[in-house]
C-alpha cells in the first residue's frame, strides 16, 4: 500500500501536464487513520467526475458491534453517517477552482427514505466503513492543476473524514436515536402479520407533504388520529407504547370528498414500504413490505403475460394466457400490472380510482344488463378482489370517491374528512342495501401462470460494455432502448433506478437463456446481491458510487417493461 506522501509526489510531478497524466494517481494510499482509493480518473475536466473511496478500518472507526450487527441497524447507521458526510462535504464543494467540473466534491444525498446504498457501507464482520464519492480533478483548460487537487485530498477530504466517520468524534446520542428508530420500525413490521394487519399508521403522523415536488412534511399538516374502532396498540423496544390505525387484511375502501386526504393517505401507505428518517412525519407509517401500487399504464409493453383472470374471449381471438402487445390500453395494462404484482409475491395491492381504468375497476348493474357478460371480455377487478383476498392471500386498499359499488364487498370502509379518518363500515353497508350489488360470478378463475422464459437481448451478447443512462426515477436508457418506469410510483430514488439498470444488465449477461423464468432471474440477482452486496453486479468493472437497493417488486416490474426480451 502506497503512502499519502507518494500521492503528493505524483501530483507535484504531473503539475501543468496534460490532463491524461492524472491517471498515474490511480491506486490506494494510506492517510494515517484511513485509506484513500482513486478508482477511476475522468478523461477530461468536463467529463463525469473521478470516482474515489475512503476506507476506515473497523478498529479505527470504533463503532460498537451492536450498532451494525443486525441488517436494519447497519443500514440506519450507514444512512446516518452518509448524511453527516454529505453535509460536511457541502462546505468544500467547488472551493478548489478550475475548468468544467474542477473542484466538485459530491456524495449521494438521501431523501426522506432510509435505503441501503453503495455510497456508504459498513462491513458486518469487521465494522470497517467505506464512503464512495466523486471528485472533479482540477484543471485549467485541459492542463492539470495538481495544487488544487492537493488541497482537496490533503485538506478538505481529511477534515470531512475525521469529523464524520469515527465513533469518538460524532454525536453518540444522534447515532443511537437513528438506530433505535430503526429497531422500532422493524418491530412494527414484525407485528403486522401477528396482528392480522397489512398496514399501520401511528397517531400523530403527518401525512401531507410540503409540495408536489418535495417529500418533506407539510408544516401545517393535520396530525393523524385513528378511528377508535380501528385503533391498535403496539409495544416498541425504545419508544414504548404507540397507538394508531391498524388496517386489517382483506378489502379496505377509502372514501370521502375531494381534497379531504384520501390520496394523501394512500400515498403515505405506498411510501410505508420503506423506513423514514426522524422528523419526516411518516416514521411510523408502516406498510407490508411487498405492497404494490397498481395503476393503468397506457402504452406499456406486455410480453406474453397471463391476464386471463381479467381478460378473455377477445374479438380478435388473441391469446390472453400469453398476452402480447407493444401498446397496451388502460384496462389491459392494469390487468397485467395486477398479475405481475402477484408474480412478484405481493401481499397487498394499493389502488386509486383516479389513476385506474374505469372499465377495469367496475361494471355497474345497469351496464351488465344492457351489455351482457358474454359480450364483455373484461372481468372487472371488483369481481376478483374477494378471490384475491381469500384464495391468494392478497389484500386490497382502494381509494374511491365516485363509485359506491365496492361498498358491498369491502371488509372495512373509511371516510376521510379534513385528513381525519372515520370508520363508516356499518353505515355504508346499511346504505348499500338499498342499491343493487354487482353480480359476482360463482365460477372462480385459475391462478395465472408465471412460466415465461425470456431469451437474451442480442445487444448484450455482441457488446462488452452496455451504455446506460438514467433519467431520474422514470427512465433507463440501455444502448438504444428506453425502459420507461414512470408507472412504478414506489421507486423512491433515482439511485434505485440505476441499480435496476445494473441488475437487468447482469441478468442479461448471466442468467437469461430461454429456460429460466422471469421470477427465477430476479431471484438469482437478489441472491447475488444478498451474498455480495450491490458491488457484486460490477463483475470486475467499476462500481457506480451511487446505487440504492430497489425492492424485488420494482425490479420484476421493470424487467416486465423491457421491450427487447426474446419471448
Amino acid at each position: 500500500m502506497k503512502r499519502a506522501e507518494d500521492l503528493r509526489r505524483i501530483l507535484e510531478a504531473i503539475d501543468r501536464k496534460s490532463y491524461p497524466a492524472y491517471k498515474d494517481t490511480r491506486g490506494g494510499y494510506r492517510f494515517g487513520s484511513y485509506t484513500l482509493f482513486i478508482e477511476h480518473v475522468q478523461g477530461d475536466p468536463f467529463a463525469t467526475p473521478s470516482r474515489v473511496s475512503v476506507l476506515v478500518d473497523g478498529s479505527q472507526a470504533g463503532f460498537p458491534e451492536e450498532l451494525y450487527r443486525e441488517k436494519h441497524r447497519r443500514i440506519a447507521l450507514e444512512d446516518h453517517l452518509l448524511r453527516l458526510f454529505g453535509r460536511k462535504i457541502e462546505v468544500f464543494h467547488h472551493k478548489a477552482k478550475g475548468s468544467g467540473k474542477s473542484g466538485l466534491m459530491a456524495v449521494s444525498r438521501p431523501g426522506q427514505e432510509i435505503l441501503e446504498r453503495t455510497a456508504c457501507q459498513i462491513e458486518p464482520e469487521s465494522g470497517s466503513v467505506r464512503i464512495r464519492m466523486e471528485i472533479g480533478f482540477p484543471a485549467r483548460g485541459r492542463t492539470i492543476c495538481s495544487g488544487e487537487l492537493i488541497r482537496i485530498l490533503f485538506e478538505f477530504l481529511p477534515e470531512c473524514v475525521e469529523s464524520t466517520l469515527f465513533w469518538s468524534r460524532i454525536s453518540k446520542d444522534a447515532v443511537r436515536k437513528a438506530v433505535d428508530l430503526a429497531d422500532d420500525q422493524a418491530s412494527v413490521r414484525a407485528q403486522l402479520p401477528e396482528l392480522g394487519l397489512c398496514a399501520f399508521v401511528a397517531n400523530g403522523s403527518v401525512l401531507p407533504r410540503e409540495s408536489g415536488v418535495s417529500q418533506r412534511p407539510m408544516r401545517s399538516g393535520v396530525p393523524f388520529v385513528s378511528p377508535e374502532t380501528m385503533e391498535v396498540t403496539m409495544e416498541l423496544p425504545h419508544r414504548g407504547t404507540v397507538k394508531g390505525m391498524g388496517i386489517r387484511r382483506g378489502i379496505t375502501l377509502i372514501a370521502g370528498g375531494g381534497y379531504h386526504g384520501k390520496s394523501t393517505l394512500l400515498k403515505a401507505l405506498e411510501a410505508g414500504v420503506y423506513n423514514h428518517i426522524a422528523g419526516d412525519g411518516r416514521e411510523y407509517v408502516i406498510t407490508d413490505s411487498t405492497a404494490v401500487k397498481i395503476r393503468a399504464e397506457d402504452g406499456r409493453s406486455i410480453k406474453k403475460t397471463d391476464i386471463s383472470m381479467f381478460v378473455n374471449d377477445l374479438p380478435s381471438g388473441k391469446d390472453t394466457k400469453a398476452f402480447y402487445t407493444e401498446d397496451a390500453s388502460g384496462s389491459t395494462s392494469q390487468a397485467a400490472n395486477v398479475v405481475e404484482a402477484m408474480e412478484s409475491g405481493t401481499r397487498l395491492l394499493l389502488i386509486d380510482e383516479d389513476t385506474s381504468a374505469t372499465n377495469f375497476m367496475v361494471r355497474d348493474e345497469l351496464m351488465q344488463r344492457v351489455v351482457h357478460r358474454n359480450q364483455e371480455p373484461i372481468t372487472p377487478f371488483i369481481e376478483r378482489a374477494r378471490y384475491l383476498s381469500e384464495a391468494c392471500g392478497i389484500s386490497t386498499i382502494l381509494v374511491a370517491g365516485s363509485s359506491g359499488a365496492y361498498f358491498h364487498i369491502a371488509d372495512c370502509i373509511l371516510q376521510m374528512e379534513q385528513y381525519r379518518p372515520k370508520d363508516i363500515t356499518e353505515f355504508a353497508k346499511k346504505e348499500a342495501e338499498s342499491f343493487p350489488a354487482v353480480s359476482i360470478p360463482k365460477e372462480q378463475p385459475g391462478k395465472p401462470s408465471f412460466d415465461r422464459c425470456p431469451g437474451r437481448d442480442a445487444d448484450f451478447v455482441r457488446e462488452d460494455r452496455i451504455k446506460m443512462k438514467v433519467m431520474g426515477k422514470d427512465q433507463i436508457q440501455l444502448n438504444r432502448e428506453n425502459l420507461i418506469l414512470r408507472g412504478l410510483e414506489q421507486i423512491a430514488d433515482s439511485e434505485q433506478t440505476l441499480a435496476i439498470g445494473w441488475m437487468l444488465t447482469w441478468v442479461q449477461k448471466n442468467v437469461v437463456n430461454g429456460k429460466t423464468t422471469m421470477q427465477q432471474a430476479v431471484d438469482k440477482v437478489f441472491a447475488l446481491v444478498e451474498k455480495e452486496g450491490l458491488a457484486g453486479l460490477a463483475e470486475g468493472n467499476y462500481l457506480p458510487v451511487n446505487l440504492a437497493m430497489p425492492r424485488k417488486q420494482e425490479v420484476l416490474a421493470a424487467f416486465n417493461r423491457y421491450r427487447r426480451w426474446k419471448l
